[in-house]
């Protein structure tokens, strides 16, 4: 599969909401990446999490979508969790200030802060 190509899978577990996403976050991939995501985002009966590990790129639009799921998860006081960030992509995080938001969500997991 074509590394740019946008590809996200859903693997909906007993305890939680997984989302992989593959490929690039960006304008031209958005609408699918939000027809996917809404319905989880409203279901507070399980905490959500987005893997990244294979995620190759990420502009403004996919990480205002990010502070978007969070700011709906926190309002239903419902878990959210960013897991598996590539480097490339933390560090975006990080200059862009959104690290400091995601990293607060849950302990337990890979801070998206670089600590653990």
């Amino acid at each position: 599969m074509d590394r740019k190509r946008f590809h996200i899978v859903h693997d909906e577990q007993p305890d939680r909401h997984v989302v992989y996403i593959k490929g690039e976050l960006d304008l031209a991939t958005a609408e699918q990446f939000q027809r996917a995501v809404e319905p989880l985002a409203h279901d507070a009966s399980k905490p959500l999490v987005i893997r990244l590990e294979e995620l190759s790129y990420i502009d403004s639009t996919g990480i205002g979508m990010f502070v978007a799921l969070l700011k709906t998860r926190k309002k239903q006081e419902a878990p959210f969790m960013i897991e598996n960030v590539p480097p490339k992509v933390k560090r975006l995080f990080d200059l862009t200030g959104v690290s400091y938001f995601f990293s607060e969500m849950d302990q337990t997991t890979e801070r998206i802060g670089g600590q653990s």
